[in-house]
């Protein structure tokens, strides 16, 4: 589901289906239009009876302590926080007191309805996720999933909940004792949104979603994996062998022909770029899209990762970096590789020899490797790989710069106009050269570890 309107609507179908038990899991759920229309429509299955459960990390959470609250108090919904803050009018000051606990944080998406299907990915719940936010709207992907790897999922599921790391909301945030709904409140303030109609009729418009509603959507059968981190991740007691990075390693030694990765934060590190290069050299072809300068949103990940970007080009490795205004729109047949004007990356997927794809919350970074829990989807599917492959071929110099190196082995960014001509720039394209200086020092800190 590489469409934000569709991610959003097949969260609200599946929820309406919903009979017996809701498990969501996030890492941010956002106090805006679609995270309270979400909200909403998981009170209304627990109205009706349905077992609702939330764990979310307390890192993402921000102004949604009293609508939690009073939700919790529902007899059908019970709340966890994953790694709180003990503070919680000024969250970030708990920083102060105890940073190494509270950098490690639960990146992990899902949202499991009667333990039959699921979606996973890179989306967390907010409107730049769903493709309706006033400025910048992110580039993600998520997956619809049904079959045997959704019991996986819900057996994760259990392990995080159940984990030394998870706190009922009520030992966290003081209970909601006011009459007045506060969630009903809040909704009344988006109900003049002016996004509101147009986005719903985007949503009752598009093909994939009336297919949801038919019944006649269409799956891809195939083999699925689960890849996760035990939730002990984040307490630094996880062996390589079980962590997620690990998984991925053992699963994908065997790379023949073909690795493109997309990654919005792409830090590969000595170990990552080492591999990468021996691939790229021993005949693999590897190509990588991550954000440009102009188009990330961190940029402390751009300036880590822009230090391995010659070294990478020198070994073969392709270089593409998207470009922030000029991201063309999706199409429904697209797999996540291409979005909305004034985009951000936050997809987070890879493909691997026409036959194997991989789609969920890993981003290739050191912080995705140590200090955060993940959780995806790898799957053997030549459809779904070859997808990904394809969009590589035909859209990605429409969509983003691709590096080289000049004959002084600098580094340039190349840019296919929509008119067919090509524009060479000597530095990252539509960047001042003060952010490209504060780029280069941060670059110099000694930080990759958090990044």
């Amino acid at each position: 589901m590489p469409q934000g309107d569709v991610a959003f609507a097949a969260r609200i179908l599946l929820a309406r289906e919903a009979a017996a038990t809701i498990d969501v899991q996030y890492y941010i759920w956002h106090h805006d239009l679609t995270g309270l229309l979400l909200l909403a429509e998981l009170r209304k299955a627990a109205d009706r009876g349905v077992k609702v459960r939330f764990l979310l990390d307390d890192n993402g959470i921000d102004s949604l302590d009293p609508i939690l609250a009073e939700m919790n108090n529902h007899p059908n919904i019970a709340i966890r926080l994953y790694n709180p803050f003990t503070v919680r009018d000024f969250k970030r000051s708990g920083y102060g007191f105890s940073f190494f606990r509270l950098d490690h944080r639960m990146h992990n998406k899902s949202f499991t309805v009667n333990g039959v299907a699921t979606i996973g990915g890179g989306r967390n719940i907010g409107d730049e996720y769903f493709g309706t936010a006033d400025a910048s709207n992110y580039v993600d992907l998520d997956a619809l999933v049904v079959g045997e790897v959704v019991q996986d999922v819900s057996d994760v599921y259990a392990k995080y909940w159940n984990s030394q790391s998870a706190y009922p909301l009520e030992t966290i945030v003081d209970r909601h004792n006011e009459t007045l709904s506060v969630l009903q409140k809040a909704l009344d303030n988006v109900a003049d949104d002016p996004r509101l109609p147009d986005y719903r009729a985007r949503i009752e418009e598009n093909e994939t979603v009336s297919r949801m509603v038919d019944g006649a959507l269409q799956f891809e059968w195939a083999k699925a994996d689960l890849v996760s981190d035990p939730p002990n991740e984040t307490r630094g007691t996880a062996s390589e062998k079980d962590i997620l990075a690990g998984q991925l390693t053992q699963l994908l030694d065997d790379i023949e022909t073909q690795l493109d990765i997309v990654s919005p934060y792409f830090v590969p590190g000595e170990r990552g770029a080492s591999h990468l290069a021996q691939l790229a050299k021993s005949g693999v072809r590897v190509r990588i899209l991550t954000n440009s300068q102009e188009a990330t949103d961190v940029i402390p990940v751009h300036a880590g990762y822009a230090k391995y970007r010659k070294r990478l080009l020198k070994a073969g490795v392709e270089l593409y970096e998207l470009k922030a205004e000029r991201a063309p729109e999706t199409k429904k047949s697209d797999v996540g590789l291409v979005g909305s004007s004034s985009a951000s990356l936050h997809a987070k997927t890879f493909a691997v020899d026409r036959s194997r794809a991989y789609v969920g919350s890993f981003n290739f970074d050191p912080r995705s490797v140590t200090l955060n829990t993940e959780m995806g989807f790898l799957i053997s599917s030549e459809r779904i790989a070859g997808d990904i492959h394809d969009k590589f071929d035909t859209d990605i110099h429409d969509m983003a710069y691709a590096l080289s190196l000049d004959d002084d082995g600098n580094i340039q960014w190349s840019d296919r106009t929509p008119d067919g001509s090509e524009i060479v720039y000597a530095h990252d394209p539509n960047t001042s050269r003060g952010s490209r200086f504060a780029v280069t020092v941060i670059g110099w800190l000694p930080i990759q570890w958090l990044l």
